[in-house]
């Protein structure tokens, strides 16, 4: 018994092995998104089929813009919502990791995410939003094939571009005009903290709606930028009724 107990011991461990390094052979080539933009991206093409799937036609609309274009605010926002640490971290943040973890674990559920800018960029390139454990995996040697091969602000630039904000709207520029009818470079404070929000629930939260969800994620930007010094007190007091 024991023998055959340490025969699936080993068995499951060779398989998992195996699995990874299938996994690390097969990643994709990342270096091209030195000097290129993508023509398309695996979700958009993964929003496309289901789509089609349903009946229905989707209108893909993204505008690719300069990171120098991108107001700065714009860029703390995202960055302070969604991974604080970016220019710290070789594109996995394991504190992060291991806070999620534990809270994951307490609810007994999948309950908070650890994803960093680049890991969603990775999944946004070229994997799905599937939640496998395989592709958690993808997700993760990509991530430091990204880091490893391109800048810090060009990975953030590419992420700005192709992240979804809606139904069809990838990327910032096309989430500006789509939502408020101007340009990422014209957008108010409210309308940056707005997009931002969205950021985590693009096809089940609006940027022009106030809902409950949306009013307290923004409001919680909002008091993030202010701690951190990127707007001031008037602002700060300025847009944040807007959320209430």
């Amino acid at each position: 018994m024991k023998k055959i107990i340490l025969f699936i011991i080993l068995g499951g461990i060779c398989t998992l092995v195996g699995g990874v390094l299938w996994v690390y052979l097969n990643l994709p080539n990342v270096g091209y998104l030195k000097s290129q933009n993508p023509k398309t991206t695996a979700v958009i093409d993964q929003r496309l089929r289901e789509s089609r799937a349903s009946g229905k036609e989707l209108k893909v609309r993204q505008v690719w813009v300069g990171f120098d274009s991108i107001p700065a605010i714009f860029k703390e926002a995202v960055r302070v919502a969604e991974d604080a640490s970016f220019y710290e971290h070789e594109g996995i943040d394991y504190d992060e990791v291991w806070e999620a973890i534990q809270k994951n674990l307490e609810e007994g559920k999948f309950a908070r995410g650890a994803s960093t800018i680049t890991q969603q960029l990775a999944k946004n390139l070229f994997l799905s939003t599937d939640k496998s454990l395989r592709r958690k995996l993808e997700e993760y040697f990509i991530a430091r094939r990204l880091e490893a091969e391109l800048s810090k602000n060009r990975i953030f630039h590419l992420y700005l571009n192709v992240i979804e904000f809606g139904p069809g709207v990838f990327g910032v520029e096309a989430a500006a005009r789509q939502y408020f009818g101007k340009s990422v470079g014209q957008l108010s404070l409210e309308e940056v903290v707005r997009l931002t929000a969205v950021i985590p629930k693009p096809l089940t939260e609006s940027p022009t709606r106030n809902s409950r969800w949306l009013n307290g994620r923004a409001g919680w930007i909002l008091s993030i930028l202010r701690k951190t010094g990127h707007i001031s007190a008037a602002q700060y007091k300025e847009v944040i009724g807007r959320f209430k």
